[in-house]
């Protein structure tokens, strides 16, 4: 990636100020022979093993009391399966947004969102954007799709054995499926896709996965079948493996933003002009002026979809409800569109391709997060669709407000007011 000559030479020359050659050559040298305090290798779980890790971090009593808490302490047995080298929990605080009113195929009534985040004035706005959609009556919100890929792929000798592979690869798929299906009682194949770039193939398996976010899921379904495949296939690869990047995972890719990985959901409201103006103190022409603006910004920039802030929403609603905040990398992908209506108000839609949500599996059975998919009654077997509809519908809320306040030239005053008070940063 290319920088700017003259900014990389002032750049360079304020860094290596006052280093001569010998110094600078010191400095960015490998230390292979220098010394280093290891961590114990002992993974357990225990009171001696968490106490010798902090040992090694040789910190006064303050930063540990803060991070293993007795509450913690006395829990932490409930995080053995999420976490490695266990020293304690963090804290961030967490708050309401709603209630938010959702008319979706699952998701039915009034919801109040936890949103974990220390970003001040983003609970404030999709707060906001909740109470304007539920005085509307609510958004319209439809799960239009599911399914979690992975895409092993294999390396041939030549393009000639590549093809042999993949007509085998096809006549097998029934098998594939009877292989995947044993390693879980909630995933099930539904769709294999090839690849076929020179000598290699890639094998898009596509899951669905119950009410679980499904990652580990499908890598080991996929694993079983690699296995399969291994054994049994007409011609040898020459090399392989269990994901070949092709599955878009947690990262924002066209092929998910085309398709579907995960949930996807479209979530859409009609909104008054006599409302916008009394919540959000401006014109449906003034925000419809402000999207379309910021839709050719994206297209200039270079992004995947259009849209204002999905990222913010989705990762303080990833980590309050134990989903895999790394999925916010692809979730944070859709198209948001705005349009003044035939009675000049607003219509608003948020489509959203990429939603990694569960309510099963993962995060979701820790203590404060399984208690904030409980605050919206979403905790559990049987909520994962509804889960769904719901986050799309806290992305729309928070497009409507973020919006509203740019239009309105309130967008810097809201965050001086919440974020700063009366100090200067």
């Amino acid at each position: 990636m290319a920088a700017n000559k003259d900014r990389a030479s002032l750049f360079l020359a304020k860094y290596l100020a006052g280093l001569d050659e010998s110094e600078l050559e010191k400095r960015l040298a490998t230390k292979p022979d220098l010394p280093y305090q290891r961590l114990p290798r002992n993974h357990k779980l225990t009171d001696e093993a968490v106490q010798a890790r902090w040992d090694v971090l040789e910190l006064d009593d303050t930063a540990q009391q803060q991070i293993l808490d007795p509450q913690t302490k006395a829990q932490m047995q409930i995080y053995k399966k999420n976490i490695e080298n266990f020293i304690g929990t963090i804290k961030l605080p967490i708050g309401l947004a709603g209630p938010l009113r959702v008319n979706g195929l699952f998701a039915q009534g009034d919801y109040n969102i936890p949103l974990a985040t220390s970003e001040a004035a983003l609970v404030a706005s999709y707060n906001r954007g909740a109470q304007l959609i539920t005085k509307a009556g609510g958004c319209t919100a439809i799960l239009l799709n599911e399914g979690v890929s992975r895409a092993p792929g294999f390396a041939f000798k030549n393009v000639h054995d590549a093809g042999r592979f993949s007509m085998w690869a096809i006549s097998s798929q029934e098998k594939f499926t009877d292989i995947a299906e044993q390693t879980t009682a909630h995933g099930q194949l539904v769709d294999m896709r090839i690849t076929v770039e020179g000598n290699h193939v890639y094998l898009i398996f596509e899951y669905s996965t119950g009410d679980a976010g499904g990652q580990n899921m499908v890598t080991i379904a996929t694993d079983s079948v690699v296995a399969y495949i291994i054994e049994n296939t007409p011609v040898n690869p020459e090399y392989h493996f269990v994901e070949a990047n092709l599955s878009g995972d947690k990262k924002a890719s066209a092929q998910s933003f085309l398709s579907v990985r995960g949930k996807k959901v479209t979530t859409e409201i009609h909104l008054s002009k006599e409302l916008i103006k009394k919540m959000l103190h401006t014109t449906p022409e003034k925000m419809v002026d402000y999207w379309r603006m910021s839709a050719m910004g994206g297209v200039l920039s270079g992004t995947i979809g259009v849209q204002g802030h999905y990222a913010n929403g989705l990762a303080a609603l990833y980590i309050a409800c134990g989903q895999d905040a790394a999925c916010v990398a692809e979730s944070a992908v859709g198209v948001t569109r705005f349009e003044v209506n035939k009675d000049g108000g607003l219509y608003a839609a948020v489509t959203m391709p990429n939603l990694i949500v569960g309510t099963v599996g993962g995060g979701t059975g820790l203590p404060s997060q399984r208690a904030c998919l409980e605050i919206m009654g979403l905790a559990g077997a049987g909520h994962a669709q509804a889960f769904a509809e719901v986050t799309a519908s806290v992305a729309l809320a928070g497009e409507l407000s973020i919006i509203g306040a740019l239009a309105a030239g309130h967008f810097t005053r809201a965050h001086k007011n919440l974020a700063r008070g009366a100090e200067k940063a």
